[in-house]
């Protein structure tokens, strides 16, 4: 009788069963990857392709709404048709929508952190209470007339500091929960040992506390950044006017009931749409991280 010799793997056939498994198993992984980057390619790709070649067209060509070459190139043009339109209203916007992202990161950051360090340390029985209070400013959605009213009352509407103060409020408790979780990992020996070295309070929170907490404040100014720049309801209801107008809205100059002039509505889409994708593209990592510190201790 032959023998099979359990070290020889080309005879052994449980060994050659779990390799086949293995191999299988590799390939659907690589099978699965590949399939889910070209799902992304195709579902984020596709779109941003046809804005750009859209933004190429004359008014003609991009009436078509297709995705064709252009017979001929009308970027130049169109980026200064785009400019010029309405006395330049795309400057005062492009002011206004990074004087508001500017601001409202800088409440949110010192917010923020502050909420986030006082909710991590000091744990008593109204706790629970201030957890209810940041989840439900996440579910559920705000009152935009009460709101207007409230703000016509006190003399925010249609100001600066109304819709900044909007933002900040409507990106705080996301902002509270990143920092409260980042807290965890900064031990509490380090407030301790300040304290006794004769830190006060604040000192102890702005001089020591925030400079580590770098990570996740990276984060939090990218992800406010793209979600304010990009805010299109928030200012249309609570910052009216013309010359109070952000980017998102400069989008209704080229279109109307009667016409549209999709190549220079492309164009205004791919000018607006490069800053935070600038801005992703270098804090991409730092996102990442900022976001799931604090998750494993």
């Amino acid at each position: 009788m032959s023998k099979v010799v359990l070290g020889d793997f080309e005879t052994n056939p449980i060994i050659n069963k779990k390799s086949k498994t293995k191999t299988g198993k590799k390939l659907w992984n690589i099978f699965i990857e590949c399939f889910g980057v070209l799902a992304t390619v195709a579902f984020f790709g596709i779109p941003f392709y046809f804005v750009i070649i859209n933004a190429f067209k004359n008014t003609q060509e991009s009436s078509l709404l297709n995705m064709n070459w252009p017979s001929s190139f009308h970027l130049m043009e169109n980026i200064q048709e785009v400019i010029t339109a309405r006395d330049g209203m795309i400057i005062r916007a492009f002011f206004n929508s990074v004087m508001i992202t500017g601001l409202s990161i800088i409440l949110l950051i010192i917010l923020g952190a502050a909420a986030g360090y006082v909710l991590q340390r000091k744990v008593t029985k109204v706790t629970p209470f201030f957890n209810f209070l940041i989840l439900a400013g996440l579910i559920i959605p705000p009152a935009v007339v009460p709101t207007i009213w409230v703000m016509q009352e006190i003399g925010l509407f249609k100001t600066m500091p109304g819709i900044v103060l909007i933002e900040v409020a409507l990106n705080l408790p996301f902002t509270i929960i990143l920092y409260r979780g980042f807290m965890v990992t900064i031990p509490r020996s380090l407030d301790e040992a300040a304290l006794i070295d004769g830190c006060g309070r604040f000192r102890l929170f702005f001089n020591i506390i925030l400079p580590l907490l770098k990570p996740v404040s990276a984060t939090v100014i990218v992800l406010t950044a793209v979600s304010v720049y990009n805010d299109f309801v928030n200012p249309l209801y609570f910052f009216p006017g013309a010359e109070n107008a952000t980017l998102q809205l400069t989008l209704y100059n080229f279109m109307s009931m009667y016409i549209t002039k999709w190549n220079l509505l492309f164009t205004n889409v791919l000018l607006i749409s490069i800053p935070p994708l600038i801005l992703f593209i270098i804090f991409n990592k730092k996102i990442v991280a900022g976001m799931t510190a604090g998750s494993v201790k």
